[in-house]
């Protein structure tokens, strides 16, 4: 029997404007945010093409140096604050974590609502920089320069500033939440590992945002009154701005990675159909990685004069990171042997990601080593780094993440095989656009440079040709999202037959999530145990008929 939408769901209960601009809603929440960031992505990513576009040859292509400066400052600013670091805790953890406990709603509804508004006010912020001219610096925002130059680099800290409340606000529910609203029967070993990853994320949020925010201050008062913290004519440091920074930033990084990692747990054992190999290590892991990413902000700081000694505690600390991302990456391998493997588009999202992530991961222990990064310090090796473990990995595993729950979110199916077509695409276009820039770091080329001599000239030419395949593929996606919320079949409650609450309830779910409250009677990935049908055919099934 071809599945149905019901009548009544979140998305049609209650109806108007002003339902969405004042609901209480997690899903609907999330839903915002996720058109919010999705509208921020396809912004920074067309200033990255224009950004490669420009280097293509060498001088001036399409704009000078100053609009290169702005351009790469608002692209890496959007990114990273509008984008990577809001995509999966506050869009798809919104929707997903009351679901995944058998809860209604997230503790503080108001508090979730307040912290999509604060979230709106940054952004606007943001906005502002970018019409008034934009800022300049790199969005590092690194003295002495951020303090001297006349761009707009005020209202783009402030941006940063107020964002961070909306992740210190989205942590704390999601703490509370996962402490006081889990079903009748769901221990902490009975959890989904996205909701471990949430929540070790969620850790991170409320302690390292707090110190991003004073760095802020700090440089906002240096800009505005002249005061000397940063400034050493008047007895400041610029160093200490980096340390500061960093002591968020590189937390920062597993706020951006950690729930990719938990997405990744579940795809890669429904898409299987078989139980995650090392829960306990998986789960445990998630927590080694918060803790070590608190003592590891100095191995971005090797070339700034920081004591020999510092350097070498710093690089032996950074070695302990690629410990717990192994077991992680050792664990979903091995969950996929003899696993009845799917290999949908979620899967293919997923098993790019072990390819990508891999790669960013072991060139981050040649960072870590003093002896290589002291040569490839400020060069494309380190863009290309950046590039694997952010795009290669946290983007990778939102977009697997979205393609697995989007029949949940929207109750519509979207076409499997332009699905699939746009996966390939943007893995063979990511590889070709920043594969190469490893190659551009190892011959010396610096980052951030508006030109470059000839000898460089062929391999920023490939790379330009893959951010343009890598467009590509977006766009298709593009398309055939856009095409299943209008056209799109309906999903049904299971089509994946995956284990979990959120598969136990409408498709899209009831404004109250469940109709009646959920009890733990297997664990997440009992698939030993536990057999549901699959309620949309595979492609072979469709063949087969």
């Amino acid at each position: 029997m071809e599945p149905t939408i019901p009548q009544t769901h979140y998305l049609n209960s209650p109806k108007g404007l002003k339902s969405w601009l004042f609901t209480l809603d997690h899903k609907r929440i999330g839903i915002m945010y996720f058109a919010a960031i999705m509208f921020f992505f396809f912004f920074a990513g067309l200033l990255a093409i224009i950004l490669r576009t420009e280097l293509l040859n060498p001088g001036r292509d399409l704009m000078d140096a100053e609009a290169y400066n702005r351009f790469f400052t608002l692209h890496g600013a959007i990114m990273i604050f509008l984008f990577i670091i809001p995509s999966i805790p506050a869009a798809l953890g919104n929707f997903l974590l009351p679901l995944m406990i058998g809860a209604k709603d997230v503790a503080f509804p108001r508090l979730n609502l307040a912290s999509w508004y604060v979230f709106v006010g940054g952004a606007i912020f943001g906005i502002y920089s970018l019409i008034s001219g934009g800022a300049d610096t790199g969005w590092t925002f690194y003295t002495p320069y951020s303090t001297s130059t006349t761009s707009s680099v005020s209202s783009m800290l402030l941006a940063a500033f107020i964002l961070g409340f909306s992740s210190i606000f989205t942590g704390l529910n999601f703490i509370v939440t996962i402490h006081k609203l889990r079903a009748p029967g769901q221990t902490w070993f009975k959890l989904p590992l996205m909701v471990w990853a949430l929540y070790a994320t969620a850790l991170i949020q409320v302690l390292a945002t707090p110190v991003l925010a004073i760095t802020l201050v700090l440089l906002l008062l240096e800009r505005t009154m002249g005061i000397g913290i940063f400034d050493p004519a008047m007895g400041g440091d610029p160093v200490l701005y980096q340390h500061f920074f960093w002591f968020y930033s590189h937390p920062a990084v597993y706020i951006m990675i950690l729930p990719g990692m938990g997405i990744i747990s579940e795809l890669i054992s429904h898409m299987s159909h078989r139980k995650i190999f090392g829960y306990n290590a998986i789960a445990y892991s998630s927590f080694g990685i918060a803790l070590v990413s608190f003592l590891v902000w100095g191995h971005h700081m090797f070339t700034s004069g920081q004591s020999e000694l510092a350097a070498v505690i710093f690089s032996f600390l950074t070695f302990f990171v690629g410990i717990p991302s192994g077991v992680k990456v050792f664990n979903w391998v091995m969950t996929l042997y003899k696993g009845s493997i799917s290999l949908a588009t979620p899967m293919l999202y997923a098993l790019s990601f072990l390819v990508l992530f891999t790669i960013g991961g072991l060139t981050g222990i040649f960072l870590g080593a003093l002896s290589v990064d002291i040569h490839v310090h400020d060069t494309y090796f380190v863009v290309a780094h950046f590039h694997y473990v952010m795009m290669g990995g946290t983007v990778m595993a939102l977009l697997g993440g979205i393609h697995f729950w989007w029949p949940k979110m929207f109750g519509k199916r979207y076409n499997e095989f332009w699905a699939a077509t746009s996966a390939i695409i943007i893995f063979i276009g990511f590889n070709m656009t920043f594969f190469t820039q490893f190659i551009l770091g190892a011959q010396g080329m610096p980052r951030r440079y508006y030109t470059y001599i000839d000898q460089y000239q062929s391999l920023h030419v490939f790379s330009t040709y893959g951010a343009w395949v890598l467009g590509l593929g977006f766009l298709i996606m593009a398309i055939y999202f856009i095409h299943s919320l209008i056209k799109g079949k309906p999903a049904g409650n299971n089509p994946w037959g995956a284990i979990g609450f959120e598969w136990e309830t409408a498709s899209p779910p009831p404004t109250e999530n469940f109709v009646t409250q959920p009890v733990v009677t297997h664990g997440p990935y009992d698939y030993d145990k536990v057999l549901i049908p699959r309620e949309m055919p595979t492609r072979s099934e469709k063949v087969a008929r």
